[in-house]
């Protein structure tokens, strides 16, 4: 048997390993069109800014290593440019040689990823402008700050790699400005908890302009100049072009292969195409979203090494399957960790799901052991059965932890009552008594057998509010700042005062993270009051609505 895989990185290096472990005696050829066939291409944006300084540690595997351990015949700087499916033959280009030649298989393995989105925009092909996907986009990048000593730079997009990215760019001492077109920020998170993200990015010195689509590119001696489309200009020394990718399906579509509405090749659960020898794998194919399940692209590193060692153990004989992805993601952001897990609230909109969500500010671990640090959890879950749908969690010590704790409990299905009963691992530096996850799962519950009704923001400030919005927080806390209109009664004074309170009137609740409020609300609602306790409470607020930017100065052409 002869498999032919196009493309290396993630999916299809798995794939090819997968598939020397499984059959000793097949004959495995990878082409690969960059210089290197498995790289760490998560980590690029760190070799960018310094934390990885070898260039051999952004390299997994080399072609003289894959043939030595897998007896893999690896063909980089190769360019796959047709394939017939009749003959079963693909014709490639040696691009070091310019040679063309053609290439025969049984079964045939597409990985050939996704490309950065490139806006079709006066100057967008200039030569101070970059995207980043390879190995040699990363080099070329570096090379090109350090030749031309570069000041500043534009981050167009706001996803994983521009955020990344102009993390990274400042480390290395650039000043650097985030240009998004539009008001999404992170679009893996809800709008509330990108905010958070948002306004730490800024705190720690990026310059950021949402709602800011670019029109036009001018080529200046040592700059670019950005145009938006409200006529603001913006210069820094280089651009990366970072505003998404898009499945590079163009050698399926020319082939005739059943593609998605998005353009990503159509595959089965054996990652298995409309072609019965050719399977597909990685980001350039539509997935079925765990959660939802409506198709989907999520393109991400740990999906694509599932899906080529499902590839593989299907071509093997091997009854593999893949069930679908749900989209765990984390990203660092200086000493800020932002993770997600399952659909946004949008999407599950989107998919006619009944849910709700709760936000809690539960501590990294024991607040008696020095160091703990609250982080902002958000969960949603099915309005009916309690299913955990999806998580997002921003914070600093301990988000991984917990959001692959709930990722986890999504594959598996489980619900809010079962958070509350998993046995997670306690010792005052790691946790507390009751993890986060635990308190997610208590708090949920209390919602789902009604000991506590819940309002969101939005409901709370709405202009049809019917009743008195409660704010239950001490009187320092209240002075440094509350909601207009709002009532104060601290709640440990609530017992006392009640008589102020009007029996006949909705009482909205709220503290600084709603678990006071949450007491206030068992204390009102076993006397006889009406009440909603406010999720997230006034600090989530204040987190998800004031923006912060860091103030600049001039530094010189192109500086600012």
């Amino acid at each position: 048997m002869k498999v032919l895989i196009i493309g290396g990185v993630a999916g299809g290096a798995t794939a090819a390993a997968r598939l020397r472990r499984l059959d000793e005696h097949a004959e495995i050829v990878i082409i690969e069109r960059s210089g290197y066939v498995s790289y760490a291409n998560c980590g690029l944006p760190y070799f960018i800014g310094g934390e990885i300084t070898d260039r051999s540690k952004l390299t997994l595997q080399t072609p003289q290593s894959f043939k030595s351990r897998f007896n893999v015949d690896v063909r980089v700087r190769n360019e796959a440019l047709s394939i017939d499916r009749v003959a079963k033959q693909v014709h490639i280009r040696d691009l070091e040689t310019g040679e063309e030649y053609d290439e025969s298989y049984d079964k045939l393995i597409l990985s050939p990823g996704a490309r950065p989105l490139v806006p079709d925009v006066p100057g967008a092909d200039g030569e101070r402008m970059f995207t980043l996907r390879t190995v040699e986009d990363t080099f070329a990048i570096d090379e090109f700050i350090e030749a031309n000593d570069v000041k500043s730079a534009i981050i167009v997009g706001a996803g994983f790699i521009g955020l990344e990215m102009a993390e990274n760019l400042l480390e290395r001492g650039l000043l650097v400005k985030i240009v998004q077109r539009s008001m999404r920020f992170q679009p893996t998170l809800d709008a509330d908890m990108a905010a958070i993200l948002r306004n730490h990015m800024a705190a720690s010195g990026i310059e950021i302009h949402m709602n800011s689509p670019i029109v036009e590119y001018r080529q200046a001696d040592d700059c670019v100049v950005a145009v938006t489309a409200s006529g603001e200009t913006y210069e820094a020394g280089i651009v990366l072009l970072a505003a998404g990718v898009q499945p590079d399906s163009v050698l399926a579509r020319e082939a005739g292969l059943e593609l998605g509405d998005k353009g990503a090749i159509v595959v089965d659960e054996h990652m298995l195409t409309s072609d019965p020898d050719i399977y597909a794998v990685g980001d350039a194919i539509q997935v079925r979203n765990l959660v939802t399940g409506a198709d989907a692209d999520i393109p991400l590193a740990g999906p694509a090494n599932k899906q080529g060692r499902i590839a593989a153990d299907n071509i093997c004989g091997l009854d593999s399957a893949y069930r679908g992805s749900q989209g765990s993601a984390i990203m660092k952001a200086f000493d800020m960790t932002a993770a997600s897990t399952g659909p946004t609230s949008k999407q599950l909109e989107t998919a006619g799901i009944d849910f709700d969500s709760v936000v809690i500010f539960p501590p990294s671990h024991a607040t008696y052991y020095p160091g703990a640090q609250n982080m902002t959890v958000k969960v949603m879950f099915e309005s009916g059965t309690g299913r955990v749908l999806a998580a997002q969690i921003v914070g600093f010590d301990g988000v991984d932890k917990r959001i692959d704790v709930l990722a986890t409990a999504i594959r598996a299905g489980m619900t809010a009552f079962d958070l509350a009963e998993l046995e997670l691992a306690y010792a005052p530096p790691y946790s507390s008594a009751k993890d986060p996850v635990n308190m997610a799962g208590f708090v949920i519950e209390n919602i789902l057998t009604g000991k506590v009704k819940q309002v969101h923001w939005d409901e709370a400030l709405s202009e049809d509010l019917d009743g008195v919005l409660l704010d239950v927080r001490t009187i320092k806390e209240f002075e440094r700042g509350h909601i207009d209109g709002a009532l104060h009664i601290p709640v440990d004074e609530l017992r006392e005062r009640m008589g102020e309170l009007d029996p006949g009137v909705k009482l909205t609740v709220y503290c600084q993270s709603a678990l006071r409020s949450y007491i206030a609300c068992r204390i009102l609602s076993q006397n006889g009051f009406d009440c909603a306790n406010v999720s997230g409470g006034y600090g989530f607020y204040k987190k998800t609505r004031t923006p912060e930017s860091p103030s600049r100065e001039v530094v010189g052409p192109c500086g600012v």
